[in-house]
Formats: structure tokens, sequence, C-alpha cells
């Protein structure tokens, strides 16, 4: 085996062969944990052959696995200056616009960067929340999906926006593009969620195969309405009523219509309109436009929306050139759910 200060790298030998990847990068990787293990194969840092793979992966001779040492990320968030764009605050609260690409806090692969690292450098309050990594966050958004999310300054606060979401007293709208046509101009999808058993960095809407462990699965509600065909694709805005993992993704997926830009659930890396290849968008075009909830003290009501972002609005721009449609069109369909 090779090894440098954060790679190591080895041939799988014949006695290996067959032997789950993880079980096999732990033979090899002395003072790393089993656990650890996992953890860096669920966040893409262990490769066979250049490629990740899940670590049930049974391997073979002469495969050749490359395993990224990363750290883990530190016990507790750290400050850092990157600049947040607020839509608003108050003495218990306050909401961001993330941007797609900022992960919400801290977790495998990821210790700096985050939205959290981001409030506390701005020394802002926040809720502690029962995890150093968290503090303030309730709830998230992925990392490529956009738009706004609720933070917590104290804990009362904390606990009330917590409950509210539990009790599905939180309205959370989304504006979505998902490749095909969408059958009708509203919709549901009532299909539970689950971990996805042979790649552990999904999750699924099918039920385990009989060849899976079983995954325990959680309900998950998904409405839509669809805004407006563009081409090849949907604009579409989408209502939660549940606030499961990947939700959103996992359920357009699930009816043959993923979400544009999500490779990870089966979108293509381009959008085509007859022979016209549109760039790759780099992220999901999924971006969290309103929330709606009761202010965590006085109980006043709270909507806030979030405009659709620049890398979005481009994107459409192209989209409606391709498709021969009238930008005024799509601007249309938009208003009153931005």
């Amino acid at each position: 085996m090779r090894v440098s200060a954060s790679e190591s790298h080895f041939i799988v030998s014949d006695e290996e062969s067959g032997g789950r990847l993880d079980r096999v990068v732990s033979a090899h990787s002395p003072g790393v944990s089993r656990t650890r293990v996992q953890e860096l194969i669920e966040a893409g840092f262990i490769l066979i052959n250049g490629k990740p793979a899940r670590g049930s992966y049974h391997v073979r001779a002469g495969q050749h696995v490359s395993v990224h040492l990363e750290p883990r990320p530190q016990l507790a968030a750290a400050p850092e200056s990157i600049p947040l764009e607020i839509l608003y605050e108050d003495s218990d609260l306050l909401a961001v616009n993330k941007p797609a690409g900022m992960t919400v806090h801290a977790g495998a692969g990821v210790a700096s960067g985050t939205l959290v690292n981001a409030l506390l450098g701005r020394g802002q309050a926040l809720s502690a929340g029962g995890d150093p990594l968290r503090p303030g966050i309730v709830h998230r958004l992925d990392k490529e999906t956009s738009g706004i999310i609720v933070v917590a300054k104290n804990d009362a606060a904390h606990a009330r926006l917590a409950e509210a979401f539990r009790q599905r007293a939180i309205e959370k709208n989304y504006i979505a593009l998902v490749h095909g046509l969408l059958p009708q101009q509203h919709g549901r999808i009532n299909l539970p969620i689950s971990r996805d058993p042979r790649r552990r960095v999904r999750m699924t809407a099918r039920p385990s195969s009989r060849h899976a462990a079983p995954a325990k699965s959680r309900e998950a509600l998904t409405e839509w309405t669809a805004l407006l065909p563009l081409g090849p694709a949907t604009l579409a805005s989408i209502q939660l009523h549940t606030g499961r993992t990947h939700q959103i993704r996992v359920h357009f997926s699930a009816i043959q219509h993923p979400v544009v830009g999500d490779a990870l659930y089966g979108a293509p890396a381009r959008l085509r309109i007859g022979k016209i290849a549109l760039p790759a968008l780099g992220r999901n075009f999924l971006h969290a436009a309103r929330i709606a909830f009761a202010q965590p003290s006085t109980g006043e009501p709270i909507e806030l929306r979030a405009p659709l972002p620049s890398e979005l609005r481009e994107f459409l721009h192209r989209l409606s050139d391709a498709a021969g449609e009238n930008f005024a069109r799509i601007d249309a369909a938009l208003a009153g759910y931005l």
C-alpha cells in the first residue's frame, strides 16, 4: 500500500477478492475506525478505479482503491467571514437566502464554508440546538438547493419552531424545473421515503428488494402545480407537507420527472431540445421560494419570499430561447410564487 499525508492507495489482492469494500479498506487503514471508513465511502472519498462505490460492494483482484483520508469535522463550528443575504431578522430568528453550493452545517468531508460558519462569523447569537456543529439550525436545505432557511437565535425559539415543523404548521413552497411534461395541472406524490440500501448517499421511494436489507420508511407527501411547459421540461411550484431528506428530488425521480441538474436522482447532465444541448446547470434547479410561519414569541404571521437566483433565471432565458418561448410568459407564470 502507498500512503501520503492525506491519501492511501492499494491494489486488491487475490486473497481479498470478493470481500466487502468497507472491510478491505479497514484492513488497509490501521488507526481508522470501521465507522469512519463507512463515512468516507458515503461521502465519496473512497474510489475503486477512480469511481465511488458502496461499502457493501465486493471488490475484485487487481482493482485500484484510493482512500482520501479526510479529517472529521471539528467538534464545534468556528466563525468565518462569509457574506450572507439576510431576508428577515428579529430578536428570536433570522431568515437567510442560502445560495446553491453552500452546505448548511458541517458533516462528513465538510468542516468549513457552511451556513453555520457564516452565521457565527457575523457575531450571531444562535440557539444551542443540542449539537455544537448545528447551532441555530431548525431545518435544512440540500447543498445544491438555494432559498430560504430559518435560523433560531435562542433555545426557546428553536423549540417552538422545531415543534411547528413537526406539527406541519409551517408552509414551504419551492420552484423547480423538472424533466418531461407533467401529466396534469395539479398533483400529489404520496410515497414513503427511506435510505437507499444500495447507495447510502441517496434516498429512495421504492421498497427494499429481497436482495437488500430492509430500510425504515417514513411517510412523505408532496403537492405540485405545473406552471408552464418549457420544451422538454416543466416549470412547477411545489409544496412540501413533510420534510424528508431529498424529498422533492426523490419524489419527482420516482414518477420519472427528475429535477433538472440532479444527476444523483437520474437527471441527464445536460437538458436537450432537439439537437440543442443547453450548458450544464451545475446545480439542481430547485429553489425554496417561500415560507410562512408564526413568530415563535408573538404568534404573529410571517411570510417570506426569496427571488430566483441569477443562474436559474439565466438558465430559463437559454431554455426559453431554445424552445421559442417568450420569457415574459415565464415571468407571468412565476408571479405570485416568488
